[in-house]
């Protein structure tokens, strides 16, 4: 980590800019469009449906107003059941629960550490009914109306499965791509398997706006009502204040998306770097024994958070103790789900994999280091 980071103190994650930032920050400043009117925010949008491919980009304030507003798209509503993974950022769970609905978490895969296809057809084939092409859940009687899977750390799920698997159920896919921005299974970027998808634009994300989110979407129709719902569902029009529904003020800032824009032309020159620190953790790793979360095959992540998976949390936690006594800041993942107060009823498939994740990964520096984009 010292060879990466020539520093006594290593961050996990820090933002970097280096690039065209401070200008274009000025010129938003000095157009007086500082709000979401602004053009900046437009532009962003292009950047992001042109690099993933998705039809159609809308920007928000944060990931998690993306992920509300997704599920709203989705048509969740209170009383439903949306299939998630109980190894996330709260951020997913929190989103479903704005709705008024309530997590049923399925175990994820070790490799990918993302929803696993195996596990969620076994808990279907077990607890699922379909009623005139809808799914329910035997046990409680509830709706399944959606499935949130997460890239985690920027590794992608075996998403394909997933969205055939919830396909024969009618059960709609939304991709939690926060973490994934850059990453790709074969030639296709994750958020474009699932009918919707969110991105996050967070300060310790591959690229930031200081705070935003994206919502990506091949559905001309779907695209459309993201932007009037989130911005106050305003009808268009001169001088009239109409709103056609119950809206939202969550339209991303012309400030942060054009701090977004300067960040996604250096994004190619981020993404080769950080695979470049991928290799030497790897190559590391292979000498000295330790198991690096890398790359399934087929698949190419943006190495977002690079991960250690250790052998028990007794090590875990002297991993932990010793790295950050020393200036390396390291994490563990995240608590799972169920184990939070809110989540702790919600129905779950045993998650004995989440379970084993918990125990032992770990998040090691993974920033850009300063300087690296000079000359890129």
């Amino acid at each position: 980590m010292r060879s990466i980071y020539h520093s006594d103190t290593a961050p996990l994650h820090r933002p970097i800019f280096e690039g065209n930032e401070r200008e274009y920050l000025v010129d938003c400043i000095d157009s007086n469009f500082v709000s979401s009117v602004g053009a900046r925010v437009k532009e962003f949008e292009g950047h992001c449906a042109s690099l993933t491919g998705a039809s159609h980009a809308v920007a928000t304030v944060n990931g998690t107003a993306a992920l509300h507003m997704a599920l709203v798209l989705a048509g969740v509503q209170s009383g439903d059941e949306v299939i998630s993974q109980a190894l996330t950022f709260v951020a997913t769970c929190n989103a479903i629960s704005y709705c008024g609905a309530r997590p049923v978490f399925v175990d994820v895969d070790r490799d990918s550490m993302g929803l696993s296809p195996e596990a969620l057809e076994a808990w279907l084939s077990e607890h699922a009914e379909l009623r005139d092409g809808q799914a329910y859940n035997r046990a409680t009687g509830a709706r399944l109306a959606a499935c949130v899977p997460m890239h985690t750390f920027g590794h992608p799920l075996r998403i394909e499965e997933v969205v055939d698997i919830c396909g024969g159920y009618g059960i709609m896919v939304i991709e939690d791509a926060a973490e994934s921005l850059g990453s790709y299974v074969g030639e296709r970027h994750t958020g474009t398997f699932g009918k919707l998808a969110t991105l996050s634009f967070n300060g310790n994300k591959v690229i930031t706006t200081g705070g935003g989110g994206m919502i990506l979407t091949n559905d001309d129709a779907l695209a459309k009502r993201a932007l009037n719902l989130t911005t106050t569902a305003k009808v268009p029009h001169a001088y009239e204040f109409v709103h056609d529904e119950v809206g939202y003020n969550y339209r991303l800032p012309n400030l942060n998306a054009a701090l977004g824009c300067a960040q996604m032309e250096k994004l190619p020159a981020m993404l080769e770097i950080k695979a470049e620190i991928a290799a030497q953790y790897r190559d590391f790793c292979d000498k000295h024994w330790l198991r690096f979360v890398d790359a399934r095959p087929g698949t190419r992540p943006n190495f977002w958070l690079n991960a250690l998976i250790l052998d028990s949390r007794e090590e875990r936690d002297a991993f932990l103790e010793h790295t950050n006594a020393n200036g390396v800041m390291t994490r563990p993942i995240w608590r799972l789900m169920s184990r939070l107060e809110m989540f702790k009823d919600c129905q779950t498939d045993g998650l004995e994999n989440s379970r084993w994740l918990e125990d032992r990964v770990v998040n090691i520096p993974s920033s850009v280091p300063e300087g690296a984009l000079k000359g890129r």
